[in-house]
């Protein structure tokens, strides 16, 4: 078997806000929308990181937890600029970490927390 692509999907109660976040923020694509869930993809970067996270967890860790979605940008500090002034939660802040990548984590309406970040 090989895989060509993964699409995360989506569910959430407020398709507006989350369409702001995946779409207007990430810059990915709408592929499907119905009530309650969204299918995202993005032209540029067809991958996307999907792991599960423990809903048991009463805060979120980078230490501890794992994001849902890991988002490679061209910029950013930009990103990370527009997260604050559209109200995002960054649960993480901007750091670079030893291993050449510059990252924050930011938690989208639906709860979820996505790695942002761009090689150094």
């Amino acid at each position: 078997m090989t895989i060509r692509r993964i699409m995360p999907n989506v569910a959430t109660q407020d398709i507006e806000e989350s369409r702001s976040f995946y779409s207007d923020f990430l810059g990915m694509d709408m592929r499907m929308e119905e009530p309650g869930f969204l299918m995202l993809a993005s032209l540029e970067n067809p991958t996307a990181q999907m792991t599960i996270v423990s809903p048991a967890a009463d805060s979120w860790d980078p230490h501890t937890s794992q994001s849902t979605m890991a988002v490679e940008v061209e910029d950013v500090d930009a990103a990370y600029t527009a997260a604050e002034r559209r109200g995002y939660q960054v649960v993480y802040p901007l750091t670079t970490e030893p291993w050449g990548i510059r990252r924050f984590f930011v938690q989208a309406p639906d709860g979820s927390v996505t790695n942002v970040h761009s090689h150094v």
